[in-house]
């Protein structure tokens, strides 16, 4: 892919910018946390969680700068973690357009379920979500925090094939494994 300016965008640069966008969205989570006073819910928290692994499998990818079997890896383990992070999100987005009557009840935090319950339990209960995760005090451009979040992962996701693929087809012209 050739930019602007002529330049090609390789794999390497590309999981670079990703590990950029993912340092920028946690950036950003926290100064919506602690200058907007924005509190993450447990399902805002998993995201968090999502965002943060992608970003140091961007990372890494960038340092390895990987040939074809490396990215493969790379590629999979970053579009498994963004369809993770993609289905918490898309069930925030879901709890945030309920009817007002069929939201579920506030419940306990976070680190309150994981000291209570094991964590498959405490996980179980973590995605049913609470009445917290449905307000979204936050928008831009008509959309909340968690839609917000779920165009990042998709597109996050998306990026990550397309890296993946420009890797596998340049690492065959290269003889990288």
């Amino acid at each position: 892919m050739r930019t602007a300016a002529g330049l090609s965008l390789t794999p390497r640069w590309g999981y670079a910018a990703g590990f950029l966008v993912c340092a920028g969205l946690i950036a950003f989570a926290l100064y919506l946390q602690h200058f907007q006073g924005q509190d993450p819910c447990p399902l805002c928290i998993v995201q968090r969680v999502a965002y943060i692994t992608l970003m140091a499998v961007f990372l890494v990818a960038a340092v390895h700068g990987a040939g074809r079997t490396g990215a493969t890896v790379y590629g999979g383990l970053l579009v498994l973690v963004a369809s993770l992070g993609g289905a918490v999100a898309a069930r925030h987005v879901w709890l945030q357009h309920l009817p007002k009557d069929r939201i579920p009840e506030c419940g306990p935090g976070l680190e309150y379920m994981l000291r209570k319950y094991p964590p498959p339990q405490a996980l179980e209960k973590l995605l049913a979500g609470s009445g917290e995760c449905s307000e979204s005090g936050w928008s831009f451009l008509g959309l909340s925090i968690a839609e917000w979040s779920l165009l990042w992962l998709v597109l996050l996701g998306a990026f990550s094939i397309y890296l993946t693929v420009k890797a596998r087809q340049g690492a065959g012209h290269e003889g990288k494994q």
